[in-house]
């Protein structure tokens, strides 16, 4: 068995730090053609009472940390919770908190591909190299549309997640989805969930998942991909298209509801019908998941926008869920509220699988994406450190992924709308890290056991 050192306390980086050792600051905007706001920044070196470089902590293969452990190690991943702090342990029984990175794949530009075989040769020493490169500067796992066959391959791994389509490829198969940017619309935002072939089509689908269940460096699996959960749900889905059948067992399905509940739609019938629709969806995957590979973690259909606030779908989450897949956007610094709305509605962990901010220094018009938008390198970095300093203080939070692994290239049309010209990489399009971001992120990654002590100590 394998152990690596990781050093979580290194000589600290002039990088972030305010030369008065204050609180510093960083101007941001959501789009190119907004006003600079100025938003207050912490970074590691501005947490009340935190020393860096005070220990080290060696690691597992995995990550896990070795000077703390659950009684039995289950072989694969699971979500424990230990004094208060949510955790992952690893297959080990370590506990373990995963820094990750999103679409760690090669670029399939004529550029990116260039680019791949001037400096790796084959996609194979890619992945070799990019390992190493995540390894290096602390990251221990990958997120969603990455190259797992790849990676999965060298010597030196890396935990990985799965990413699948149980609702996006129904709802494709029945003609009733549509491209939007970042994810699959839905005809009138409606999921068919109440479809007489959804439950086949899922126990159908999962049969795949059988392939990676007794791989321990497998996380666990995501069923989709930021799903529609407007607060008129019950609204859109009685105003259905009448004209189109594949729409008739949800149309069907929500006056039936409405004609037992016995009342007009309101605003709380509205929220019921929302957490009815998500409880079944979960139900139904999760379900799915479980029978084909009973030894991963159901991680949900990472949850974005208004579903975030939603105690209907946050409650259908956390009964149905291990961990609680989170994109998370629009958000600097992390709310003491938001956590306070999902701990006590979900009661489950959560995993950011989405957030990032983007650089004006990069030379992208920086118009597409939801990420903020800062002036340089060094700033990227700097919301890094201070958005997860606030999800490490929280102890609901057991990982992240930062989206993502390489910039958008605006020569590359066969991308989401919402991936075409902006700066979201720890690398550009040629594979070269961004060394101001690179360097704050490897600062942040190997203090994260020694931050969610100090943050547990109070």
């Amino acid at each position: 068995m394998t152990r690596r050192k990781l050093l979580l306390s290194t000589p600290a980086l002039a990088l972030l730090r305010a030369a008065d050792n204050a609180a510093v600051s960083v101007k941001v905007r959501r789009k190119p053609t907004d006003e600079w706001k100025i938003m207050p920044a912490r970074d590691i070196h501005h947490v009340a009472g935190f020393q860096p470089e005070t220990r080290k902590i060696r690691v597992s293969q995995y990550g896990g940390r070795l000077d703390r452990r659950t009684n039995a190690a289950a072989g694969f991943f699971r979500a424990v919770e230990n004094k208060g702090r949510w955790w992952l342990a690893d297959p080990e029984g370590f506990l373990y908190l995963k820094a990750g990175v999103a679409s760690v794949a090669p670029g399939n530009s004529v550029t990116n591909r260039a680019a791949l075989k001037e400096q790796f040769g084959t996609p194979e020493k890619w992945a070799a190299a990019t390992a190493k490169l995540l390894h290096e500067n602390g990251f221990t796992g990958t997120g969603a549309w990455s190259a797992v066959d790849l990676l999965r391959a060298v010597p030196e791994r890396v935990v990985y997640t799965q990413l699948w389509s149980f609702m996006s490829a129904f709802g494709k198969r029945k003609k009733l989805t549509f491209q939007q940017p970042g994810h699959t619309g839905y005809a009138g935002d409606c999921i068919p969930v109440f479809h007489p072939e959804f439950e086949t089509f899922c126990d159908e689908y999962a049969r795949q998942l059988a392939a990676t269940k007794d791989d321990p460096w497998l996380l666990g699996h995501f069923s989709d991909n930021e799903m529609p959960a407007p607060a008129d749900l019950l609204d859109k889905a009685l105003n259905l298209d009448t004209g189109n059948p594949a729409l008739a067992p949800t149309r069907d399905y929500a006056a039936k509801w409405l004609a037992k509940a016995g009342q007009s739609p309101t605003p709380q019938l509205n929220e019921a019908f929302r957490e009815h629709v998500f409880d079944r969806y979960f139900e139904i995957t999760t379900r799915a998941i479980r029978k084909h590979d009973p030894n991963h973690l159901c991680l949900g259909s990472r949850l974005h926008g208004a579903s975030l606030r939603s105690p209907a779908v946050l409650r259908a989450a956390g009964r149905r869920l291990d961990v609680i897949a989170m994109n998370v956007y629009g958000v600097w610094t992390p709310e003491a509220e938001l956590f306070e709305l999902w701990r006590k509605e979900a009661g489950k962990p959560m995993m950011v699988t989405e957030f990032y901010a983007k650089g004006e220094d990069s030379g992208y018009k920086n118009t597409t994406g939801a990420g903020w938008l800062v002036p340089t390198q060094k700033d990227r970095a700097l919301f890094y450190q201070n958005f997860l300093l606030g999800m490490l203080e929280s102890k609901l939070c057991v990982g992240w992924d930062w989206f993502k692994y390489m910039d958008n290239d605006p020569e590359d049309l066969s991308t989401d709308p919402s991936n075409r010209d902006s700066n979201k990489g720890i690398v550009t399009i040629r594979y070269q890290p961004y060394a101001g971001l690179v360097e704050g992120m490897r600062e942040f990654n190997r203090e994260i056991y020694p931050l969610a002590d100090h943050f547990d100590r109070g």
